[in-house]
């Protein structure tokens, strides 16, 4: 969403960032929903750069990437929620200081298998009963969450700890950031989860727009009840216009101001 923004915006922070270190490269990672957007500015400012600078893209989660951050390991950091006041105190205990710039919003998409004939819509309560803490070992079909579902094992895929997707999802449908039942397929790699959702018929994710649109007929995209009765669909409309909560969330890029 925004795109052109996060892009003029990410490559005006490479030019800042490629002077902080002597070797001319940039180090990124962190949040896997903005590495689409910093890796599509990293090959064009290399690009731009005539091959003289080198930057690095890497994918750890927002937390695995703060963590490298703070110990002044990376430039830049991707991130899918804003930095935690623990990181704050991290980075300061390394001397890094640093620019936060939000660069783009993102609607957090649930999804499942387009084999999936039922479900067109997803109550917040629902998602509630299916990923609380206690769900694990105990919510394991369909129809434990809503009676006029299927009598089919559930199959779930999610972000993992170490991602802002993780945190700002379980925040929103469950109400405590990191609460989750723990028995489901889980990866930092947004990817993993695409492919498991998109192959296993009795399969339900959560993960980023970006990934859901750039894998359209390969996954069946759910709208989410407002808490109304109205069925919202996550789109870059619905996000602009407030409509489609409590899933939609900001996204940042924090740059490193050391040698700047």
């Amino acid at each position: 969403m925004h795109r052109l923004l996060a892009t003029a915006t990410a490559a005006a922070l490479l030019s800042s960032a490629s002077a902080t270190r002597a070797a001319e490269s940039v180090a990124i990672d962190g949040s896997s929903t903005v590495f689409p957007v910093t890796e599509a500015v990293a090959e064009e400012f290399q690009k731009a750069k005539g091959g003289d600078v080198r930057v690095t893209v890497g994918i750890s989660g927002t937390g695995g990437g703060f963590k490298k951050f703070c110990r002044g390991e990376t430039d830049v950091s991707n991130a899918s929620r804003p930095i935690l006041k623990e990181e704050i105190e991290a980075c300061k205990q390394t001397g890094i200081s640093f620019v936060e710039l939000p660069i783009a919003y993102d609607a957090l998409t649930v999804a499942v298998s387009p084999r999936n004939e039922i479900l067109e819509c997803i109550k917040v309560s629902e998602l509630k009963t299916i990923w609380a803490p206690d769900a694990q070992g105990k919510v394991t079909s369909w129809n434990q969450v809503n009676p006029v579902w299927p009598d089919q094992p559930l199959k779930l895929y999610g972000a993992g700890s170490d991602s802002g997707t993780f945190d700002y999802f379980t925040e929103a449908v469950v109400g405590k950031a990191k609460a989750s039942r723990g028995d489901y397929t889980a990866s930092e790699d947004d990817n993993v989860i695409v492919q498991g959702v998109s192959g296993d018929p009795n399969s339900l994710g959560y993960m980023p727009y970006a990934y859901v649109a750039e894998n359209e007929g390969s996954l069946k995209i759910l709208s989410v009840d407002d808490g109304s009765g109205n069925c919202v669909a996550p789109s870059e409309a619905t996000v602009q216009d407030g409509t489609y909560q409590p899933l939609s969330r900001p996204l940042f890029i924090y740059v490193s101001t050391k040698g700047m």
